[in-house]
């Protein structure tokens, strides 16, 4: 009994995933306003009564979509940082990685959309405090850059705050249709926060 509850368990985290990766591209192509529980239900393949039954409103799935994405990014973000290795290896990792997931301009656009839209005032809070946790463990990584010699200086949470908004804005190249034809090399982009030693001497001495 106990293991057929815990597969039911299962099964139902699963479909609920399934419905947030499906909710994503639905609500930031078409907007959180103008997508609809129908058009979430029709791009995961599943009745709209179904869809009823995991989730209340579309309000509660945007809500759990920021959620879900922001607290994965930081969970991976804080493995990277207190893992081993030096910074700029750690910072090349969170870009290519960022960089590189398929569906990250929609995660870009949603967690914008929620702090400028007329979202509930709560989720605003919300939203913002897990970005804001979320820069403490690439600030770390920045300050470990500095020691290293590698990382520019200033202060690293200010860093870490630039780096994660410049990441945020390339993703947002990426728009199926809309992209734009420029190549996005995380490598130079990590360049900017912890280049090489020999490259920061360089400028130090210009």
């Amino acid at each position: 009994m106990a293991r057929n509850a815990e597969k039911d368990l299962q099964q139902r985290e699963q479909r609920m995933n399934d419905i947030l990766d499906a909710a994503i591209e639905v609500m930031a192509v078409k907007g959180v306003g103008s997508a609809s529980m129908q058009h979430i239900a029709g791009a995961a393949g599943i009745s709209i009564g179904n869809l009823y039954h995991y989730f209340k409103s579309k309000e509660e799935i945007f809500a759990e979509v920021l959620r879900r994405g922001q607290t994965g990014y930081g969970e991976f973000v804080r493995s990277v940082a207190d893992g081993p290795g030096e910074a700029r290896a750690k910072l090349l990792t969170i870009a290519e990685n960022w960089l590189a997931l398929g569906n990250s301009w929609a995660h870009t656009i949603l967690i914008h959309t929620a702090r400028l839209s007329e979202a509930s005032e709560e989720l605003r809070r919300d939203v913002t405090g897990r970005f804001t946790v979320n820069l403490q463990p690439v600030a770390a990584i920045i300050a470990q850059g500095q020691a290293e010699g590698t990382a520019p200086e200033g202060d690293p949470l200010e860093l870490a705050f630039y780096f994660t908004s410049l990441i945020q804005g390339l993703t947002l190249q990426r728009m199926p249709g809309s992209e734009v034809p420029v190549p996005m090399r995380a490598a130079s982009v990590v360049d900017l926060f912890a280049g090489r030693r020999e490259a920061l001497d360089r400028r130090r001495d210009a």
